[in-house]
């Protein structure tokens, strides 16, 4: 056997191996690309049940779509917005606040008068039986922001009882809740500070931008 026979059997395996290489990377970046596909369907699933559980009743636009992002105070907040008749009517977005084992983010709806249509707890860390009563199948306690308003409410008494405000705390438990009305209250803040901005009607209507009209 002569050198280039030599050369020929070291090259077959490795021209294999190659091959091979070659159709398990491509195999894999189209089952990624598929997973991507659904990975993404099942965010915005997720995303719209959100929605929904702070914003009730039925909206012309597709929520998902219609948004708005602004500078918030921890980094840019991105706005949905709702709308009836062509004119934004609310809009949903996300608040956090440090809680006992970590940051607790919560998901808001506000209509367009500043008043509170919702709040849900997303995520958080808290101790069970005690941090976790933020969460709406433990306890009734995040229904109370419910029509709440900074206008009905002063930010001075938006807080929990134990710092003089009106929202009760969890017995052994105060820093959650705690943090909870914090975000809200700057959620109500950020609401106010760009109301304009985020009420003016030029929202997503069927994919078309609408023209903008003045806020009453």
């Amino acid at each position: 056997m002569n050198l280039e026979q030599l050369r020929g059997m070291f090259a077959y395996p490795g021209a294999v191996l190659g091959g091979i290489g070659l159709l398990t990377s491509g195999a894999l970046a189209l089952a990624d690309r598929a997973t991507l596909t659904d990975i993404k369907m099942a965010q915005d699933r997720d995303m719209k049940l959100s929605l929904t559980q702070v914003l009730p009743g039925h909206y012309e636009n597709d929520l998902l779509k219609d948004t708005v992002t602004l500078p918030g105070p921890d980094g840019e907040v991105t706005v949905y917005r709702a709308c009836q008749k062509g004119h934004v009517v609310a809009v949903v977005f996300k608040v956090q606040a440090r809680g006992y084992a970590g940051p607790v983010v919560s998901m808001m709806g506000v209509d367009r008068d500043g008043k509170m249509l919702g709040v849900r707890v997303i995520k958080h860390s808290e101790t069970p039986g005690l941090g976790d009563k933020v969460e709406p199948a433990k306890s009734h306690w995040i229904h109370s922001f419910e029509g709440k308003s900074l206008g009905e409410t002063s930010a001075e008494k938006f807080a929990v009882k134990k710092d003089g405000g009106v929202f009760d705390q969890f017995a052994g438990a105060t820093i959650t809740p705690r943090a909870v009305v914090k975000s809200v209250k700057g959620g109500l803040l950020f609401f106010a500070r760009e109301r304009v901005r985020l009420l003016a009607d030029n929202a997503v209507i069927a994919g078309k931008p609408s023209a903008t009209k003045e806020i009453p």
